[in-house]
Order: structure tokens, then C-alpha cells, then sequence
């Protein structure tokens, strides 16, 4: 074959192999934008894969094993809620599922006092308004309640989270743009890090689908509902087919290697490891009442009060019966304090057992659809209350 030859055939095989790769360009350029083959970006990364700083309390606590401990606040009081940020709490859960509170409201309370505690709320339900105002007003904690299958629980994640994880949208608000604009790493690099997303197992159908739940991405632990449990399966605590639905959400919780929370006295029970404490309103309750009767213990041993007495050991058992009874908010609360009282009763002397008998009758007088239940608690542990 001569060279011109040669060299025509060349030409044409190298047009032919052009055109055929124009051709395969312009059928993909045609092709339709698939999201699930997109690989995302490096833009929010943090440098030479550095490991993200915990910058949130809450989250440090839960990976330093616990117990993380939250204060509840149903109040819209500046000075209330900056006393439970520094009370010594790692995070405060504000009431906004059942109190008529407004996001302005709460958003004034965490600029105000945006620590120690992180800021946290409970949200009415998982959807992008209630749980994105939660996150751009600051929120590190969101606590989602009676969630009862996957999709709720996947929503909850999709809107707390910054993609690739989730779907949160970048909004601003004072949470990323001053409260913490100045995070180590910076917000949106770490956010996903930090954040803290508990969903609230509350109903027969959450139970069931909790250890699915329990398995999603972004979920950072089930929170075992005491009260709602109780509502909306007709059994109590210590009934067997109560404390059978409490062991399924905290054995979801375990074998998904994620946190079982829980109310506050129930941190004697193995596998829980973040609780839920008092109200405000308690707190002021049980330090009024224990600020009181240690004043009434000196008032006697060297004030005008006559005969001397001694330090009471009872002091704390009717602070925590004034807080949790004084006026009933969660039943099974009233009904621990009355139990712990009536049970520590039988080591105390004659004059602190009356003081406890004394306020039980209170607390029964005080509330009267509960008086027969309160009574048959404090037998049970071995002290005599009648309600005259």
C-alpha cells in the first residue's frame, strides 16, 4: 500500500472514530440528570480528612458514655430558662409540643443564654417548618415525638441534617450566624457531627417498627416514652406488658448501637444512658421546699421555735414529694417520689416518719383522683397513709 493510500485510510478511520465519539457525547449529553448517580462534592469537607471537633455538650456527653441529662423548661422567661442553662444540665429540652409557646419566644430564650447547656426542643411533629425554624434558631438537640414507622423517622433525619445525609436547606437564621458562627471547624462543615436527633417511641405501632427505626442513618437514640407508653397501651409501670415494651425499645436501641433515653428516674436501668429531668417548675418546688425546711430545722435547734430538733433526713424526700406532687404534671413521677419517701421512711426516726406521713396526706388532700393509687404505693413500701 503506497503512503498516499496509507494515509487516506487513516483519515478516514480517525473521522470515523470522531464522529462515533460526537455521536456518544451528544447521546449522553441527551441523556436525563440521574440525582442517585451524582457523586457530591468536596466544598464543606474539612481539610486532609480531619476529623470534626465536638463542639456541642450533649453530643460530647453521649460519646463519653453518659449519662447526658436534660432540664425541661415549659416557661418563656428569659432569667428562668438562663438558671436551667447553668443549673448544670447538658442540654435543655424547651416544651414545644405542648405549650403554646412561638418560635420567637424560644429564640429569644437561646440568644439570651445560648449555654452552658445546648439549646434543645422538643418539636410537635417531623416536617421541614417545625424542625429547620428548631435548627436555624439554634437548636443542637431536636427531640421528635411519637414516631410510629420508617418514613417519619427518615423525615426527621431529612430535615435535621445537612445533605449528603439529609435535606436540611441552608437558611441561616441566628443559630449557624451568630450563636455558632464560631465553631471549630465551622458550622456547616460540622453540624452533621454535632447535631443530636432523638425520636420519641410513644405508640404500639412506634414499638413495633422500632428496631428499623433504631437502624436509619442520622438517628442518635430512641427515647422510651414512660407516660405516653402507658396511655396508649393501658398498662403501667411495673405491669408486665408495660416494662415489655419498654425492653423493646431500649433492645432496638441497643442492637442498633445507638442511645436508649429515658425520664430521669429511670438511670438505674441497664441500657439507658440520656434521661430527661424535671421542669423548672419542679426545681423551684423541690429547692423552695428544701430551702424551708432547713430553716425550719435551725429556726428550732436556735431560733424561737422551742424544743430543739435535729437535721432532718426526711429534708429531701418532702422536697421531691412537693416537686413532683405539689401539682401533678407526670403521674409516674408523683407516684416514684411517693415511693421513694414511704420506702427511706422505714430508716427514719419517729418525728421524720410522721413528717413524711404528714406530707403524703398533703399531697392525697391535694390531689384526690390519685389519693387511693398514692396510698396503695406507700404500703406497698411499707408505710401506712390514710387520708384523713
Amino acid at each position: 500500500m503506497t503512503t498516499k493510500k496509507l494515509f487516506t485510510v487513516v483519515t478516514i478511520a480517525t473521522g470515523l472514530l470522531l464522529g462515533a465519539t460526537t455521536h456518544q457525547a451528544a447521546a449522553q449529553q441527551d441523556q436525563p440528570f440521574r440525582a442517585g448517580d451524582f457523586d457530591y462534592g468536596s466544598r464543606f469537607a474539612l481539610p486532609d480528612g480531619q476529623p470534626a471537633e465536638i463542639w456541642n455538650p450533649a453530643k460530647k456527653k453521649l460519646i463519653e458514655g453518659g449519662p447526658m441529662i436534660g432540664g425541661t423548661v415549659r416557661a418563656t422567661d428569659p432569667r428562668t430558662y438562663c438558671a436551667m442553662a447553668a443549673a448544670g444540665y447538658d442540654f435543655i429540652w424547651v416544651e414545644m409540643q405542648h405549650e403554646a409557646i412561638s418560635w420567637e419566644q424560644v429564640a429569644r430564650l437561646w440568644r439570651t443564654c445560648p449555654g452552658p447547656a445546648a439549646p434543645g426542643v422538643r418539636v410537635a411533629y417531623a416536617n421541614e417548618r417545625e424542625i429547620q425554624h428548631a435548627t436555624d434558631m439554634g437548636a443542637a438537640v431536636i427531640v421528635v415525638p411519637t414516631v410510629d414507622t420508617v418514613e417519619e423517622a427518615q423525615a426527621a433525619v431529612d430535615w435535621t441534617y445537612f445533605p449528603p445525609l439529609g435535606r436540611r436547606s441552608s437558611g441561616g437564621g441566628q443559630g449557624p450566624s451568630a450563636l455558632w458562627n464560631r465553631v471549630p471547624g465551622g458550622y456547616r462543615q460540622t453540624w452533621n457531627d454535632n447535631v443530636v436527633l432523638f425520636l420519641m417511641i410513644e405508640t404500639l405501632e412506634g414499638v413495633e417498627n422500632a428496631r428499623e427505626i433504631a437502624k436509619l442513618p442520622g438517628v442518635t437514640g430512641l427515647f422510651a416514652a414512660s407516660g405516653d407508653l402507658g396511655n396508649f397501651s393501658g398498662f403501667g409501670e411495673g405491669d408486665a406488658e408495660y416494662e415489655a415494651l419498654i425492653t423493646e425499645v431500649a433492645t432496638a436501641a441497643r442492637e442498633a448501637g445507638i442511645h436508649a433515653c429515658a425520664p430521669l428516674r429511670w438511670a438505674n436501668r441497664p441500657d439507658f444512658t440520656c434521661f430527661q429531668a424535671g421542669t423548672e417548675a419542679a426545681n423551684i418546688r423541690r429547692g423552695a421546699a428544701a430551702e424551708i425546711q432547713q430553716a425550719q430545722e435551725r429556726f428550732g435547734n436556735s431560733g424561737a421555735g422551742g424544743s430543739p430538733v435535729t437535721g432532718s433526713g426526711a429534708s429531701p424526700l418532702l422536697a421531691n414529694l412537693t416537686a413532683e406532687c405539689g401539682a401533678i404534671t407526670y403521674e409516674a413521677d408523683c407516684n416514684a417520689a411517693v415511693e421513694q419517701a414511704a420506702t427511706a421512711a422505714a430508716s427514719l426516726g419517729a418525728a421524720e416518719q410522721a413528717q413524711v406521713v404528714r406530707r403524703l396526706r398533703e399531697v392525697m388532700g391535694a390531689n384526690p383522683a390519685h389519693a387511693a393509687r398514692i396510698g396503695e404505693i406507700a404500703a406497698r413500701a411499707g408505710l401506712t397513709v390514710d387520708s384523713r
